[in-house]
């Protein structure tokens, strides 16, 4: 398939960069910074764009197969809409380019899944450090649901730097009130990928953890 990955130069974005032309498909990576991803490939085709941009988004994915998002940033304390307006352009330029497969990553613990990221999460690090990019994060779901096009939202738990498992859990409900689930995103890599050719979850929010 040609696919499009938004924030391919995150480690998540760089997991499905990886594995995705590991299995064959071709991918365009649009980047703030190229110099950022320095992944080479035949396969691979890296362009400089911003996602507040839409007119940069829509000349990336004419003749696309589908869109997968990684999007993220470190601007925890304070308010943007980076994640919902960037969101935004990309289901409007989806539209545009005629694209109907859209798989984002978000989060556990947002909108139905609040506070099944843990005790942690919920008690310090959202209300403290990621309330502004939780609450962005929020806005960027309820973005995607109310669209028309065949989009899956996958929402990992604590995210790590661990090895590919072909075992994990999947499913709307997972998480826990106590105890922070964790996922390596080369496993969350995996899954989105795998939905490509799956409409196991489509137009669905789907938790994965180990």
């Amino acid at each position: 398939m040609k696919l499009v990955i938004i924030g391919g130069t995150g480690k998540t974005g760089k997991e499905l960069i990886k594995q995705g032309l590991d299995a064959g498909h071709s991918i365009t990576a649009m980047v703030r910074n190229p110099k950022k991803l320095k992944i080479t490939h035949p396969l691979l085709e890296v362009v400089k764009g911003n996602v507040l941009n839409e007119e940069d988004l829509t000349h990336t994915f004419k003749g696309k197969d589908a869109v997968l998002s990684a999007l993220g940033h470190k601007r925890f304390f304070i308010k943007t809409s980076i994640l919902s307006s960037g969101t935004a352009n990309m289901l409007q330029a989806m539209q545009i380019t005629s694209i109907d497969r859209f798989i984002c990553i978000t989060s556990m613990g947002i909108n139905e899944n609040k506070y099944k990221l843990g005790l942690y999460y919920t008690l310090f690090v959202i209300p403290v450090i990621l309330f502004f990019y939780f609450k962005d994060k929020s806005k960027q779901e309820e973005l995607i649901t109310k669209s028309n096009l065949n989009w899956t939202i996958v929402r990992p738990g604590q995210l790590t730097n661990g090895k590919l498992r072909n075992r994990y859990k999947r499913g709307s409900s997972l998480g826990s009130y106590f105890f922070t689930k964790m996922i390596s995103r080369a496993s969350v890599a995996n899954f989105m990928l795998q939905q490509l050719k799956s409409t196991s979850y489509s137009r669905k929010a789907v938790c994965v953890t180990n």
